[in-house]
């Protein structure tokens, strides 16, 4: 059977046709992407990841849009601070789309809009600040710019994640004198510093003077008090011992010689212990005999 080229000519155009309706009408959505589908030019429907299928020729894919955290640079720009310093200001802003459709309709470009609102707000919150705050409050300077531009995002189906305030640099001049008073300030730390320590030194000094002092005073109060009981006690043992003395003589009359004798004896041998040659010994009944002579002598003498 023949077939006639005017119907495989229909056939090959269906097939062609249904192709690309089937092309246009099914839509895979990638998961990190959302699609802004109109029909006839009003919005329709957001086709979030995964399978679709749209009418073609009615509905058309206005926008694709990404639901991925994204960053928009702040452009470096010249901001006065509060004190008349002119300094140089850089920073990104990080965001999410949550309203796909608020985002496409709202505003014609939330990127360059949030950009835009970012510097203006930079600029206000950063004259109201000193230049000494501005440098060591970049917290405070982030959280202000997040919550004036979180307030507008909100209108536009963006979320701030956060704000970075990346480069605040300042002219060469106010650098200089900047670190000129650092290092002025690190001069005059480190003499309170010394003059604390010599201070605390001082004091350490003194308390370890009166210390030693007061130590000192209370052993010569212990030396003292343990004199007086050392004479104390050799006066009682004296006392005892001239005590045994007389009774002893009182008792025995050869008492007294014995001790006499005795110190003789003591006396004899301190003398014998003595290398001089200048030295006679004289025995006691000598000395005694040479006493009674000179007793003699002076007796006679005083008969005259």
């Amino acid at each position: 059977m023949q077939v006639d080229e005017s119907v495989v000519v229909f056939l090959v155009v269906l097939v062609i046709l249904l192709i690309v309706f089937l092309k246009s009408a099914i839509k895979i959505v990638s998961q990190s992407d959302i699609l802004i589908v109109e029909r006839l030019g009003k919005f329709h429907s957001v086709l979030d990841g995964g399978f679709h299928i749209i009418i073609p020729f009615i509905d058309r894919i206005r926008e694709t849009i990404t639901i991925r955290e994204q960053l928009v640079d702040i452009t470096k720009q010249q901001v006065i601070t509060k004190d008349n310093v002119n300094i140089s200001v850089d920073g990104i802003v990080f965001l999410k789309v949550v309203d796909g459709k608020m985002a496409l309709y709202n505003v014609e470009s939330y990127k360059r809009a949030i950009g835009n609102l970012a510097m203006t707000t930079l600029r206000g919150e950063i004259g109201a600040m000193n230049l000494d705050d501005t440098l060591s409050s970049r917290d405070r300077l982030n959280a202000a710019l997040q919550v004036a531009l979180g307030d507008a995002a909100n209108n536009w189906g963006v979320k701030i994640m956060r704000v970075e305030i990346s480069e605040i640099s300042v002219p060469a001049g106010i650098e200089e004198a900047m670190n000129m008073q650092m290092k002025a300030e690190r001069e005059k730390r480190a003499i309170e510093l010394k003059a604390e320590a010599d201070k605390a030194a001082l004091i350490r000094n003194a308390e370890a003077n009166k210390q030693e002092k007061v130590l000192q005073a209370e052993a010569i109060e212990r030396m003292a008090d343990a004199k007086k009981y050392e004479q104390i006690a050799l006066a009682t043992a004296q006392k005892e011992a001239m005590d045994m003395i007389n009774a002893s003589m009182a008792s025995n009359a050869k008492a007294a010689e014995f001790l006499l004798a005795k110190d003789r004896v003591s006396a004899f041998n301190e003398l014998a212990k003595n290398s001089s040659k200048d030295k006679i010994l004289v025995p006691y009944e000598a000395s005694e005999m040479i006493g009674s002579m000179s007793v003699l002598k002076e007796f006679l003498g005083s008969k005259k």
